[in-house]
């Protein structure tokens, strides 16, 4: 059973003078740029609910820490700065035993324009292990037993994650040094292709899937232990990386084509190829979608796909405006975002870490699943499959 939650104060690289050793900006504050909301439930649904969340509790895809409060003056410079605030105190409100933290990825530009360098990522990473070294409450994961551990203790494990593996160029080699840092999860493509693989964003007339290249670096994540995602890769690649893959595939943060979602939707033969690893869907929120209700149809929708056992929770959600930091990025970019990604200001109900992970139990026991149901969805899917893949 889960302990207290035992925070203990810490602030990001406390052991540093702020504006002395680095420059300081103000942060988003929790509910920067919407209106709360937590779930009403009766007393006994509220007991539930504590009973429930007492066991393992995993958010498979999140970004954990805080942006700044002004994104079009500071956004770039906080960047630079190198030292994201992982925003300990207000993931101590939830019942998290666990974070897959997905940092900066493509927006890692600490040392060049576009992000995704190598130098960009081993910085990030390193920086943000290097803080969490650091804090009492929370530390990085490196197994499945650090999971049980920070349940057991009320402390919360960090999974270090990329979304992509561009930032290896043609090094396999790479892949045991990310390991070495502390990574367990890592993306095949981002939106752009790479040496592995045809990006979700990159397709024209074919998709390409995973190159020769590619099914070596899968073949090496399998042999180190690091969890294999197939977000925002391509459709083909998604399934060439479920066809050669050894170890259970994760897609850590998808919403479902067949309810509705276009573009950013993932296709049933995807999300079936996922489960026939033994691998596990995380569901999606960030920007694209209005309220939890509707996020719950696309949960929904995909247990009815692929079944209970192969379906958890991966928000991508965090700590400021996120709308605004879309809007800013994109202009950045010249890209032009999908008309879903902007059509709601926030997610109510879902819009960071600390409201989703309040409010995804309770809309669970709220709405008549098993305790043993509910169990798998919150961590038990996870765990299992890292017990094949770590």
């Amino acid at each position: 059973m889960g302990a207290e939650k035992q925070y203990d104060g810490y602030e990001p690289y406390d052991y540093l003078d702020a504006d002395e050793d680095y420059r300081a900006f103000p942060l988003a504050e929790k509910t920067a740029g919407f209106e709360p909301r937590t779930l009403e439930l009766t007393d006994e649904e509220e007991a539930r609910v504590d009973e429930l969340t007492a066991d393992t509790v995993l958010s498979l895809h999140d970004h954990a820490f805080r942006f700044p409060e002004n994104l079009d003056e500071d956004l770039f410079d906080y960047i630079r700065e190198g030292r994201i605030h992982t925003a300990y105190e207000y993931l101590a409100e939830t019942s998290l035993d666990a974070v897959f933290d997905m940092q900066l990825d493509g927006l890692s530009s600490v040392h060049s324009l576009h992000g995704w360098k190598w130098d960009d990522i081993s910085h990030e990473v390193s920086m943000r292990a290097c803080d969490l070294m650091h804090s009492d409450y929370a530390f990085q994961c490196r197994s499945v037993d650090d999971i049980h551990r920070a349940r057991e203790e009320g402390k919360l494990a960090v999974v270090q994650c990329v979304e992509s593996a561009a930032m290896i160029e043609n090094e396999l080699d790479r892949i045991e040094q990310l390991y070495g840092m502390g990574v367990r999860s890592m993306g095949i493509t981002y939106n752009t292709s790479n040496a592995l693989g045809t990006g979700g964003g990159d397709i024209r007339e074919r998709d390409g899937g995973l190159t020769g290249f590619g099914a070596r670096a899968v073949a090496r994540m399998n042999d180190v232990g690091m969890a294999i995602s197939v977000s925002h890769a391509s459709p083909q690649t998604s399934l060439d990386t479920c066809d050669v893959s050894e170890k259970p595939v994760f897609d850590t943060h998808a919403l479902a084509k067949g309810a509705g979602m276009g573009a950013r939707g993932t296709a049933d033969e995807v999300f079936e190829a996922i489960a026939e690893t033994g691998g596990v869907v995380g569901l999606l929120s960030s920007t694209h979608l209005p309220d939890i209700e509707t996020y719950m149809e696309h949960f929904e929708y995909v247990v009815d796909l692929i079944g209970i056992d192969h379906v958890a929770f991966g928000p991508d959600v965090l700590y400021g405006d996120h709308t605004e930091l879309l809007r800013t990025l994109s202009e950045f970019h010249g890209v032009e975002l999908p008309e879903s990604t902007l059509e709601s200001e926030y997610v109510d109900g879902l819009e960071n870490p600390t409201e989703a992970w309040i409010n995804i139990p309770r809309w669970l026991v709220a709405n008549g699943y098993s305790d043993e149901e509910i169990r798998k969805v919150l961590g038990g899917n996870v765990l299992r499959a890292l017990e094949q893949v770590w």
